[in-house]
């Protein structure tokens, strides 16, 4: 009997719904996989290099990609028997969530939970959700919007703000954003953090998800990653409908696309059998079966499309999916997950009145140059 070790993060998303896949797998297959859970925190900043040296299946953010490349740490999934089923999940990619594991010619993990900054509404206490940032803050007046600006989530919403002004986040090597884009993202940013409660400043999604889900004051957050157990009946006390960003310059483009992949160590133990499950978990029957049945997020559009996910889920996927389709991929480089540190860092001291925005521009700039070239 095969065994293989999974490593991925603490949330019903991104644990429950392995588990239980893995479940159904064993008894159709015999191959065993045990899963591990690390925070949301070790999630996002966790050594790449040292989570596939102990484990042979990893759940992972997909611009650690570049960084595992080049250190040899994970396997690519193509050209090892599975090329067809990788072109079919390709074509069925949601916005570009596919081709984000794809690095160097290869691809190296699947995109087995797709998401991006979308809106978060509450629907028994805003019937008519804003859709334009005018009435958005209007709203904000009211004391009724929530926004997890913490430091990775106040640098994803200048990245989805930016380039929804038309700034692609690295556009060309050793360039972040460019100025005039940012400074309108981080205008509307201070507007915005002067409005919602002074601890969205400490907060991640998840932070601000269950703030909603459960109080009788908030109604509204215009840019945080959605998460479809908000949308399920049950869940928690009230229920989040999910919706697509308020719209900017370029409409709902340019939400900085997050999710989760699952990706297969070169050290695993076995390898090809890594890989079979890896591809097996973002087929489409597990995809809107048993992955979604167990508080997965699905990442590709055969669930996404779906009629009884979308009536479970107040219409989660169908929701957002235009936002989903115009979304911007972070800087692919070795470099970035330091730079999103130091960055996201930056980004809220900037907010909370700790930097002005000419020096958080200065250091962004520098810290491009340092990060985000090739090596």
């Amino acid at each position: 009997m095969t065994t293989l070790r999974g490593i991925t993060w603490d949330h019903p998303r991104g644990y429950d719904c392995v588990v239980a896949a893995s479940t159904e797998y064993a008894r159709a297959t015999g191959v065993v996989v045990e899963w591990e859970k690390h925070p949301l925190s070790a999630f996002e900043a966790a050594p790449i290099g040292e989570l596939a040296s102990r484990y042979d299946l990893i759940v992972l953010d997909h611009p650690h990609i570049p960084e595992a490349v080049a250190l040899s740490a994970l396997a690519p999934l193509d050209g090892a028997g599975h090329d067809d089923e990788l072109a079919a999940l390709a074509a069925d990619s949601v916005g570009p969530g596919h081709a984000t594991y794809a690095y160097a010619g290869h691809q190296w993990g699947l995109a087995t939970d797709s998401a991006a900054q979308v809106a978060l509404v509450r629907p028994d206490l805003l019937p008519e959700a804003p859709t334009e940032w005018d009435d958005v803050f209007a709203l904000a007046r009211q004391g009724r919007v929530l926004w997890p600006c913490n430091p990775v989530h106040a640098l994803s919403s200048l990245v989805t703000l930016a380039a929804n002004a038309g700034a692609t986040p690295g556009s060309e090597p050793g360039v972040f954003l460019q100025e005039e884009p940012a400074r309108a993202a981080l205008e509307l940013m201070h507007r915005l953090v002067e409005l919602v409660p002074s601890d969205n400043l400490d907060q991640n999604p998840i932070d601000v998800a269950e703030t909603l889900a459960t109080s009788e004051r908030y109604a509204y957050s215009p840019i945080a990653y959605g998460y479809v157990n908000y949308s399920r009946a049950g869940f928690r006390a009230h229920r989040i409908r999910c919706a697509d960003i308020p719209r900017g310059p370029r409409g709902v483009a340019g939400s900085q696309i997050g999710g989760a992949g699952i990706a297969v160590s070169a050290s695993a133990g076995d390898v090809d059998e890594a890989r079979a499950f890896a591809i097996w978990l973002a087929s489409p029957d597990v995809q809107r079966g048993v992955y979604s049945a167990n508080g997965g997020q699905p990442g590709y559009a055969a669930a996404w499309d779906d009629d009884r996910l979308n009536a479970e889920t107040l219409d989660f996927f169908r929701g957002t999916r235009a936002t989903l389709e115009g979304a911007s991929v972070r800087p692919r480089f070795p470099g970035w997950p330091e730079f999103q540190r130091r960055a996201g860092e930056w980004t809220n001291a900037a907010l909370r009145g700790r930097m002005t925005d000419d020096e958080l521009l200065r250091r962004l700039s520098g810290a491009a140059g340092e990060f985000l070239v090739d090596p």
